[in-house]
């Protein structure tokens, strides 16, 4: 049995519930290398899908969900406050799923898209400095560090790429 490639959603309200659970599985994974998003998060998940859904319609922001063969949510890839050609890129790859590449397939694949499908010149993002595989994840997909910032009070890294000089994706 040949086991089927993820694939890259844009976010409906239909994901809410896999989407619940992927947070919910890994809200103590993701702890460990960003800032939690809170008790509040979950307990107003719903509303927040709903606002989040209305940014996307308005095109502010793009939501992504990375789904595995059965339609579970295997990771969030999004690009946020897009304006001037440009977005925030941010992502989140479930724990069972780490360590596979993924997250370099999908940051990639979410690059050709970003310049593709919604026309950006160029993507930002940040990690914290304990984040090293997410550091690696964006050098492996042409974001180089051009500054220093603060995540939830921890000190981090902001990087920049160039959309066009990204590595092509491969499965």
């Amino acid at each position: 049995m040949t086991q089927s490639l993820p694939q890259i959603r844009l976010l409906h309200p239909g994901h809410a519930p896999a989407l619940l659970a992927f947070e919910r599985e890994n809200r103590a994974y993701f702890a460990r290398s960003v800032p939690d998003r809170g008790d509040d998060f979950f307990t107003r998940f719903d509303e927040r899908l709903r606002a989040l859904l209305a940014e996307q319609e308005a095109g502010i922001c793009y939501f992504h969900v990375l789904l595995g063969g059965e339609g579970e949510v295997l990771g969030r890839i999004n690009l946020v406050d897009v304006a001037d050609g440009g977005a925030d890129l941010g992502y989140r790859i479930a724990e069972r799923a780490a360590g596979r590449g993924l997250a370099t397939w999908a940051v990639r694949e979410l690059c050709h898209r970003a310049a593709g499908r919604y026309g950006l010149t160029h993507l930002r993002a940040a990690t914290t400095l304990g984040n090293a595989a997410s550091q690696a994840v964006l050098a492996k997909a042409g974001f180089a560090v051009v500054g220093e910032t603060r995540l939830s009070g921890h000190p981090g890294l902001t990087y920049l790429c160039t959309l066009g000089e990204v590595p092509a994706p491969s499965p």
